[in-house]
Parts: structure tokens; sequence; C-alpha cells
């Protein structure tokens, strides 16, 4: 039996492949640290929020960032994709670098929105112009090389930030974001060569009602994005009451179902009626249901980037990671563990003048505020050391050179003693992973089919996660830890890949990034809960009830729930949607 030969790529897809790599650099860079950014104290130039607010900001602005798509996608298949590229640069770019400058919840989340804003522009036209520029005899493969080309940009992110951070200050990983980004006009403007479109002649009307076609009617989004907002609102604390919460949501169900029966009633003809005489509509039942089940894949996905980096943070002692670095290459560990040895003073000499040694012996509240201010300059000191410590620093009180003098000296020896490994840092393993064996793992599951190998590795996602609730427990925790996300990653490579590929493949030929922008509609989703989901379970269960391994439990079970989802999936809508297949065959 003879091997398909694979066809060869088109220049598009390296340009598009190139750009990613940048895009990817700036947008890591900046998110592997963003939940540690939020947290930090704004002495050491952070916002100073709490888990509520990490969730809103990385729950919220995500969510808008994946739903841009569905219209950029469908805009981009109109107006062509080399000017939605430079559209989502102009945007990213300055707003990249006025994110190191503001300093309220509001007003990063509002410069933020504009950073979704053309990221949200730019990812349905990169990966529509993968699945243009690829065919059935090269898609998985181009799809697997794409994929390790984002973990390129995924791994640098994450490796450069934390040393541009402890060298040049926070201010600069957003400023270093701006630059990977105005990179990509050069291959943009010059190298980038319009893949052939088929929706030119279409008018925007055309294309608008053929989004309907796959999510639904307008009925049914006046139904659910109130939903949203509501649910989004309770979270921010803008309803202060859950019964009324409660209450505005049975109050809009209620509504949409009574218009429904109103409707119905009438007898009015959907198609012909105006969008408020129509019934709440779904549009491509199989691939809806598909959407939504993905939405649990992303929720659990996320937390690697949402919740890792703080639970690292406050619970996990990397040391071990720090020593077995330092016996690998001296040189790497001074660059990759490096302690800001002047910050870390002017904190302690500034926590020395707050808190008196009776607040540190009888105020629990004082040693968390002291150790989590500490904990976010990569220094984990022993709760014994810090009440002596600053114990004698209370006696040295009456003279603020000797508090300083101490201060400094104390700083000296935690950033050689107590030194840690930045969590973003252990996060780069999963892009570097990715990029050794990402073309390997795509080749061996290429044979395989979608639905069954993405739910191989969604369970090996929540395997991970279950990992990640005993790392605090154990003396190798660092060990334990990096192993966890080593094996995140296989699952990674395993699912998110075919994810994408399924789409691509029962896609329409001329609408493209139409269909890869509805299937960022599971990732926004994904985000929104996902973002909402850690900050909530963090503050309750992490923090007030100090079981950080139920919360990884809560987060694996739900894994667990979307594989069982995607066998229910595999077993009922696959004929539906290859009958879907054939239609659209039989058309071309």
């Amino acid at each position: 039996m003879s091997q398909i030969q694979r066809s060869p790529f088109q220049s598009a897809f390296y340009v598009a492949n190139t750009m990613e790599i940048f895009e990817r650099l700036a947008w890591y860079g900046m998110y592997t640290l963003l939940a540690s950014y939020i947290m930090t104290p704004t002495t050491q130039g952070g916002l100073g929020l709490g888990n509520n607010e990490r969730g809103l900001i990385m729950g919220v602005v995500p969510f808008f960032l994946y739903l841009f798509p569905v219209i950029s996608g469908a805009l981009a298949d109109r107006f062509g994709y080399k000017k939605m590229f430079l559209l989502s640069f102009t945007l990213m770019a300055p707003s990249y670098y006025l994110l190191g400058y503001v300093t309220d919840l509001v007003s990063f989340m509002s410069v933020f929105m504009l950073v979704a804003l053309g990221a949200g522009i730019f990812k349905p036209v990169v990966t529509a112009t993968i699945s243009r520029t690829t065919d059935d005899t090269n898609r998985g493969l181009g799809f697997g090389i794409f994929y390790m080309m984002v973990n390129i940009g995924g791994f640098l992110g994450p490796v450069l930030a934390p040393v541009v951070q402890k060298n040049y200050g926070w201010e600069w990983v957003f400023i270093f974001a701006c630059i990977w980004i105005s990179v990509n006009f050069i291959p943009a403007l010059f190298f980038y060569k319009e893949p052939e479109r088929h929706a030119d002649n279409k008018s925007l009307k055309q294309v608008f009602k053929e989004m309907q076609q796959v999510l639904g009617n307008g009925r049914l989004a006046l139904a659910v994005v109130p939903l949203l907002i509501l649910l989004v609102s309770d979270y921010a604390g803008f309803i202060s009451d859950g019964k009324v919460t409660l209450a505005i949501a049975v109050a809009l169900i209620s509504i949409a179902v009574v218009w429904d029966i109103a409707v119905s009633k009438a007898n009015a003809k959907t198609e012909q009626s105006k969008w408020y005489l129509q019934k709440m509509r779904i549009g491509n039942k199989p691939f809806m249901t598909y959407l939504l089940i993905m939405t649990g894949f992303w929720t659990v996905y996320l937390q690697i980037f949402i919740t890792l980096p703080v639970f690292i943070r406050d619970y996990v002692d990397t040391s071990d990671l720090v020593r077995a670095l330092h016996a690998i290459s001296p040189w790497l560990h001074d660059i990759f563990t490096a302690v800001n040895v002047d910050t870390l003073s002017s904190e302690i000499s500034r926590l020395a003048s707050q808190f008196t040694s009776v607040d540190l012996l009888q105020s629990q509240v004082a040693i968390k505020e002291i150790t989590s201010t500490i904990s976010s300059l990569d220094v984990r000191v022993p709760k014994q050391v810090i009440i002596d410590s600053f114990t004698q620093l209370a006696q040295q009180s009456h003279s603020a050179e000797a508090v300083q003098t101490m201060s400094q000296e104390l700083a000296k020896q935690w950033a050689n003693d107590y030194r840690q490994m930045n969590p973003a840092t252990i996060l780069s393993l999963d892009f570097l992973m990715i990029i050794l064996f990402q073309v390997l793992i795509s080749r061996f599951i290429d044979k395989f089919k979608p639905l069954p190998t993405l739910i191989a590795g969604t369970a090996i996602l929540s395997f991970s996660m279950l990992i990640n609730g005993i790392g605090h427990t154990f003396v190798f925790g660092g060990l334990l830890v990096a192993t966890s996300v080593i094996i995140f990653a296989v699952g990674e490579m395993t699912a998110s890949p075919k994810s994408q590929e399924y789409v691509a493949s029962f896609a329409p030929s001329d609408k493209a990034a139409m269909f890869m922008g509805y299937y960022f509609v599971s990732m926004a989703l994904g985000n929104l809960f996902g973002g909402l989901l850690s900050g909530w379970l963090y503050d309750s269960i992490t923090v007030k009830l100090d079981n950080p391994a139920l919360m990884w439990a809560i987060i694996a079970l739900l894994g667990a729930v979307t594989c069982v989802a995607l066998y229910l999936f595999n077993r009922h809508f696959v004929d539906e949607i290859a009958q879907q297949q054939l239609e659209q065959a039989q058309v071309n």
C-alpha cells in the first residue's frame, strides 16, 4: 500500500508561522507573569490587587480576546488577511507599551482590552492562513508545525521576561512585548502573500448572515449575553446579594421562554420574520455542541497560566530546582534564579517599619503579608526565620541607619539561602517540550481520529492537575510541579492541534477564517469561566480552607467530565458532521 505524498507548503504558510512566533513571544512574555504582576505589591511596581481581581482580569479580558475572532474572522474573509494583520499590530503595539504605566484596575482592564482586540483580530487570520495554505495531505503536519511555532514564542517569552523584570523593572516586560509586536510589521508588509479567498464578492450583510448559520440567531444572543454579564457583575461585586443575582437570572430566563411561547403562538415564520419575532435558534448544532464541550477543556487547560503561578509562589518550595540548575550550570543559575537584592532590602526595611515584633508574634495577618511580599521577589523564607529576623529589626527601630544596614544583610543572606525558581520559568518547560516533541507526536497521532485523540489528551491534562495538588506536600515540590508541567505538555500536544485540525477539516473553503473564528468561542468561554473559577476556588478553598489539593481535584474532575462529554459527542454527533462534510464535498 503506497503512502500518500504530502504537498509542499506555500510561502504564506512560513510567513504566518514567523509572525506567530513574535506575537506569542509578546503575549506569553506578559501573560505568564500577569498573575504575579497583578498580586505584586505596588511598592515593587505591581498592581497590588487580590485573587478576585486576578480572576476578573484574567477571565473577562481574554474572554473578549477569544470572542472577537467571531467577528474579525468573518471580516478577514471579506476584506483580506493582510489588512487585518496590519490592523492587529497597530492596535497591539502601543497597547502593550501602555500596560506598564497604568496602575489601577479599571485603567489596566481598559488598555488590556485593546491588546485583546488586536490579538482577537490576529488569531483567526493566522490560523485561517495555515488552513488555506494546507490540504488533506499535509494539514495534520501543518497544524503540528504551526503549534510548534506557537510554542517557540511561548518558550522564549517566559524565559526572557523574568530576567527583564528583575533587572529593569515591570514596565520593561510590557515594553519588550511592544517591540516584539512591532517586528511583525516587516513580514506583514513585505513578505506576506494573500492566500486565495472566495468571499471577495460577498456583501458584509451576507457575511454576517452566514455567521448565524453556525452560532444561532439574535434572539439566542439576547438570551445568553445578559446572563454572562450578570455572572461577571456578581463576581466583580457589582451585585452584593447572591439572592438578587439569582432572581435576575430567573427573570431573564423566564422572559426568554415566554417570548418564545408568544412567538410560537403567533406562528411567526423564522426565516422571514424580523429577528425579534423569531424563536431562539441554534445554528450548527453539532458544531455548537463541540464548542461548548471544548469550553470545559479550555477551562482546565488555562489553569496552568491563571492558577499555577500563584500556587507555586504561595505553596511550593522550588529550592530543589534552584540547586539542580546550579549543579547543571552556575551561569544559567545566576541568570534565571537571580534575586534583586536592592528591591528585597527595600521591602524588608519598609515592612520592618510597618510591623513591630508584637504584631508578628500575635498577628497571622502580618506574617502572611510579609511572606507574600517577599515571595513575590522569588524568595521563600521559613516562618520562624521571618519572626526572628523582624524581631531583631524591631530592636533596631531607634536607628534608621541600623535598620537599613541589617535589611541589606538579610536581603543578601535570604537571596543566597532561600531563592526560588520563578513560576514563569517553570511554565516555560511546557513550551520547550512542545518545541522538541510536537512534530514527532503530530506524526504519531496523525493516523488516529481527532476526537478519540482529543479525549486522551484531555485525560492527560486532568492527571497533571492532580499532581499539582500534592506538589506542596513533598520535599522535592519543585521537581514534582515541573514534572506535572511536562505531563501537561504531553496532553496539550496530543489534544490542542487535533481540536483545531478537526474544525479545519469540515470548514467550508469560503468560510475558513469564519469557522476558525467560531472555534475561539470555546476558548473565550474557557477563559471567562477559567478566570472566574480560579479566583473563586483559590480564595474560597486554597486560602480560606487551606486545602489546595481539593482545589486541584475539582479542576481535574472538570477535565474528567469533559472527557465523558467528548465520548458521548463521538457516539452521537460524528455521523451528522460526516454528512455535512459529504454535502460540502458534493457542492464543491
